[in-house]
């Protein structure tokens, strides 16, 4: 396991940390909203590295990289040139990009505006950055605005005030908070996620819960016309249990990106427990290996 910090600019330093083989093909994990690297459990990002090389990394104002918002305020779409900063640091011209919820939207703008950078691509728990309407079996069309809501339980949760709430009670906040993400279709274990958060906790180094990422500006990011022509090989991933987008969220996904194709995982919502590791795991693999095979086959991309 090797950690480095990488210099975005002046005043943007992003913590980072690769861990498999470097002689296998990188695969880039790109967190949610507030989230730190260490959001992928240690198990999850394990079992991938038997694979592949597997890069995670903290987002400016999460975990060890810099906390710089109040001061120097940026983008969403600069979130994913940092994505690119971060490879181009380690050294790789090509990688695998798996991304959740606004990692999968980041995802979606590399994609769009970096083609060339991307083996392939694996998206869930994100909405499509495309207004094109949702073509049902039956011929009828769902615009994006009559998709479902995000549960309101969460935008309950969400609207709360933003309070210091001390160490044991910010743990308690926030396992609260992936109990309502886990959804409700498995069992939710409180100690899993109390121990995920003080293990994400002590890398920070401090207990506030970073609020930045939905301050920050969130236009441009329409990206219909980029997806509907790309060629990246990209899996969605079909969450049943998802409470920020539930299906047919991820059939929208799979309609806007050009050739991609979706893989349900059964009982998963929008948190990574260790019961949904093994078959989302495999899953993933399933869409990079046989990508990294077809790359290798003579005549490939030519």
């Amino acid at each position: 396991m090797n950690q480095r910090f990488v210099q975005v600019d002046p005043t943007v330093r992003l913590w980072s940390e690769v861990r498999g083989d470097p002689r296998d093909s990188t695969l880039l994990l790109i967190m949610g909203a507030g989230a730190s690297g260490l959001g992928w459990p240690e198990e999850l990002v394990d079992a991938l590295a038997v694979r592949h090389r597997v890069i995670r990394y903290d987002h400016r104002d999460t975990g060890r990289s810099s906390w710089s918002f109040d001061t120097h305020p940026y983008r969403i779409v600069d979130l994913a040139s940092d994505a690119i900063a971060v490879l181009d640091a380690h050294d790789v011209e090509r990688a695998h990009i798996v991304g959740h919820s606004l990692g999968g939207m980041l995802t979606q703008l590399l994609i769009a505006d970096h083609p060339e950078r991307l083996l392939s691509a694996t998206v869930m728990g994100a909405g499509a950055l495309s207004g094109t309407p949702l073509s049902r079996p039956d011929g009828s069309r769902t615009p994006v605005e009559q998709l479902p809501p995000i549960d309101p339980r969460l935008l309950k949760l969400w609207s709360h005030p933003h309070e210091d709430r001390g160490l044991e009670g910010e743990l308690d906040h926030r396992v609260e908070h992936w109990r309502l993400l886990n959804g409700d279709h498995i069992p939710f274990d409180p100690e899993e996620f109390r121990t995920l958060e003080r293990r994400i906790i002590e890398h920070a180094g401090r207990h506030e819960a970073p609020m930045t990422h939905g301050r920050a500006d969130h236009s441009g990011m329409d990206r219909t016309e980029e997806l509907a022509r790309t060629e990246v090989p990209t899996l969605v991933i079909c969450a049943p249990a998802e409470p920020v987008f539930p299906p047919p969220h991820p059939e929208h996904l799979t309609q806007v990106i050009a050739g991609a194709r979706m893989v349900e995982v059964p009982g998963m919502g929008h948190a990574l427990p260790r019961a949904l590791h093994a078959p989302l795991v495999a899953a993933i693999l399933d869409h990079t290996l046989t990508t990294d095979a077809h790359a290798a086959r003579p005549g490939a991309g030519t």
